[in-house]
């Protein structure tokens, strides 16, 4: 391995290492790809896994049970064969040819390995995700997928236990959730790798030791995008039989929103990201149930007060009434009793002047009815005089004749009544005398 001219100085070795060098590290990576290259040539086959497509090339990972290995296809040579993208995804069983490749890199650009595919044939559909989708209908059928389903949920969780990696980025996206909701319970975390074989028995146990712990409402699991081949540990069957049993609810937000792991199916929600997650976990919004609280306090307030005011103006009118309406009669009545001072003279002189020409008429007519009236009444005892004077016992006595009585007032008509009382008197017209019954005898006159 030669160093080209005007390069930097070589710098020494490291003392007692009989390892050859130093080599710059760009002809060493020359030599490496180099190397690489002259390795031979063989056929390979395996699952695609991780598939994306760039104008020049395509790349994806062929795995198997035991290992995986990144490739790469010049995109022309992938269509030269008559494939289509369309029918090249994920899973797909496949057969490749070709060699391991290796790019040194640049200053700005970083090395890579990968093998380097010159022909290829798809072989059928994927083990793996055939095994897939086999446990997804076994733990279907078991019924698994509906338990953390019916588990009540609290609208405003006391305690969540969050399942995540230390260091990733998803558990910065659920605090930012729960601080969006306004949430403010407390948080207990139990960290665990989320990609690579030791990660599924870790999140197993960390769920585990959530679920014993009483206070815990709900649990997040949380871990940010990826392939399909990084999130293959959420599709444990002993973590998914685990979630599916817990006593608590269970939100799983794996990957993105396209991706579908085991624990989504068997958790009770399932969310595309951790900020959705933590919001799921606080159903209730506290921040906006305090702001319609405030808002309806307000409201409430502004309508008491409102209401308070109008009757305190309405009992204020109340309070005024009686003494309008008093003035108001008052007014009507002396009115009234004007009308009727006026009504009654008006009454009193017309009662007069009526009665004035009544008595006038009366007068008239008595006048002149009491003219007659004298006179016939006159004329009537004119009559009653003369016969009066006609019957006169005094003119009878002055023509020579007598009264006689008992001498008590009794007026004595007969000879017997006067032979049987025998003294009597008699009066004349020049006055009385006493007499004495001499002859008791009785002279028969008719004889």
């Amino acid at each position: 391995m030669s160093t080209q001219p005007g390069a930097a100085p070589r710098p020494e070795g490291i003392a007692g290492s009989s390892f050859a060098g130093p080599f710059p590290v760009g002809a060493y990576a020359e030599k490496l790809r180099d190397e690489l290259r002259k390795r031979a040539r063989v056929q390979l086959f395996g699952e695609v896994w991780n598939f994306r497509a760039s104008k020049a090339k395509i790349y994806f990972e062929l795995r198997d049970g035991h290992g995986a290995l990144p490739c790469s296809m010049w995109r022309e040579t992938f269509e030269r064969q008559g494939l289509q993208l369309a029918s090249f995804t994920d899973g797909c069983a496949v057969v490749v040819a070709g060699g391991p490749d290796y790019y040194p890199g640049s200053r700005t650009s970083s090395p890579s390995f990968s093998f380097d595919v010159t022909g290829l044939r798809i072989a059928g559909e994927g083990d793996l995700l055939a095994q897939l989708e086999a446990l997804r209908r076994a733990l279907a059928a078991q019924g698994l997928f509906e338990h953390q389903k019916r588990l009540p949920r609290r609208a405003l969780p006391r305690t969540i236990g969050v399942v995540t990696g230390e260091g990733g980025k998803a558990r910065d996206d659920v605090l930012a959730g729960l601080r969006r909701r306004g949430w403010a319970g407390r948080i207990v975390w139990a960290f665990a790798p989320v990609q690579d074989r030791h990660a599924a028995p870790r999140i197993t146990q960390a769920l585990q030791d959530l679920a014993a712990i009483e206070e815990i409402d709900v649990v997040i699991v949380a871990r940010g995008g990826g392939s399909l081949a990084d999130l293959f540990a959420f599709c444990d069957e002993t973590l998914c039989r685990t979630v599916a049993l817990l006593r608590v609810p269970v939100i799983a937000s794996v990957g993105h929103h396209t991706d579908r792991t085991l624990i989504d199916d068997v958790a009770a929600v399932s969310c595309s990201t951790p900020t959705h997650a933590a919001e799921s976990a606080v159903p209730a919004h506290p921040l906006e149930s305090r702001a319609a609280l405030a808002r309806t306090a307000s409201a409430l307030e502004a309508h008491g007060r409102r209401a308070v005011v109008g009757r305190a103006r309405h009992l204020a009118a109340l309070s005024r009434a009686p003494a309008q309406a008093i003035a108001r009669h008052r007014v009507a009545l002396h009115q009234r009793l004007k009308e009727l001072r006026a009504a009654s003279r008006k009454r009193v002189a017309a009662d007069a002047e009526r009665v004035t020409r009544r008595a006038q008429v009366l007068e008239r007519k008595a006048g002149a009815a009491a003219g007659a009236q004298d006179r016939s009444r006159r004329a009537t005892l004119d009559s009653l005089a003369a016969a009066l004077a006609a019957h006169d016992p005094e003119r009878t006595v002055a023509r020579g004749y007598a009264i006689v009585d008992d001498g008590a007032g009794e007026v004595v008509t007969s000879a017997a009544q006067a032979r049987e009382l025998g003294d009597v008197r008699l009066f004349f017209g020049d006055g009385d005398v006493r007499a004495k019954i001499i002859n008791n005898e009785t002279e028969d006159r008719s004889a």
